[in-house]
């Protein structure tokens, strides 16, 4: 087998042994669903059904954009900030494969579960909508390619999370960073939702804001067309891929196996 592929097992194995993580991961990507369905019993009897289906995209867009960050934090503190302070990094390194082929299959590993929580937190979503009865106006056609975009941002979270957790000297550093950086897919997210003249046509190819749009356009059945989405998540790859050589390099130095 490919050593990254060894490599990404063995972390996604070793991520699900450790129940308590999963089970926050859990909570955590159920969390919007559950949110907005007690916002949605609220506001149906007084609300308009225009003025709640708008509060209900715009807070659904928020909580999915962070569930592709919640979904892959545990490991992501643990895969090489974690072994770094249990001295398990350094054997590790010893062994005959790239350093590439290392951050590869840590990243594949976070990145399976920060796609397990986009998906358990849009099937919530699903759930929520179907009961509170709210109409998702895409047809089959928009789905997949708008799915295609919003499927690439938890490869790119988690390429973020591994740069991090190799810049973090131990799983306490790792784990107020992880923390604040979730709060960037929420700042944007709000700031649309809240400041809707800043929208621009070139927005819709920016990662997290293009997804953020994206997600809109797909509840309300806005006009888009098949090439935005495609797009988004090539560039939203790209950039992953980027982030993820800068965290590859750092393995290179020194300093990260044997000091500060």
């Amino acid at each position: 087998m490919n050593p990254a592929l060894t490599i990404a097992r063995k972390e996604i194995v070793d991520g699900l042994r450790d129940v308590r993580s999963v089970m926050a991961s859990l909570f955590y990507a159920l969390m919007g669903p559950a949110v907005v369905g007690l916002v949605s019993m609220a506001t149906h009897a007084n609300a308009k059904p225009e003025s709640e289906s708008a509060v209900l995209t715009g807070m659904m867009a928020i909580f999915t954009l962070v569930s592709t960050f919640v979904g892959g934090m545990n490991i992501a503190m643990d895969t090489v900030a974690g072994e770094r302070e249990r001295r398990s990094l350094l054997p590790l390194l010893l062994n005959p494969v790239s350093r590439r082929n290392v951050v590869l299959g840590k990243w594949l590993a976070v990145s399976f579960f920060a796609l397990a929580g986009l998906v358990v937190d849009v099937l919530g979503f699903l759930i929520v909508f179907a009961t509170a009865g709210t109409h998702i106006s895409a047809g089959p056609g928009r789905l997949l390619p708008g799915a295609l975009g919003l499927a690439s941002l938890p490869f790119l979270a988690a390429s973020v999370q591994l740069l991090i957790s190799t810049v973090s000297r131990g799983v306490k550093e790792a784990q107020t960073y992880l923390s604040l950086i979730v709060f960037l897919p929420m700042g944007i997210g709000m700031f649309l939702v809240f400041s809707p003249a800043a929208k621009r046509v070139w927005c819709n190819f920016l990662p997290l804001v293009g997804q953020q749009l994206q997600l809109e356009a797909l509840v309300n059945g806005d006009g888009t067309s098949l090439f935005e989405p495609i797009v988004l998540g090539c560039l939203t790859v790209g950039l992953a891929i980027v982030i993820l050589l800068a965290a590859a390099n750092r393995l290179q130095r020194d300093e990260i196996i044997y000091g500060n």
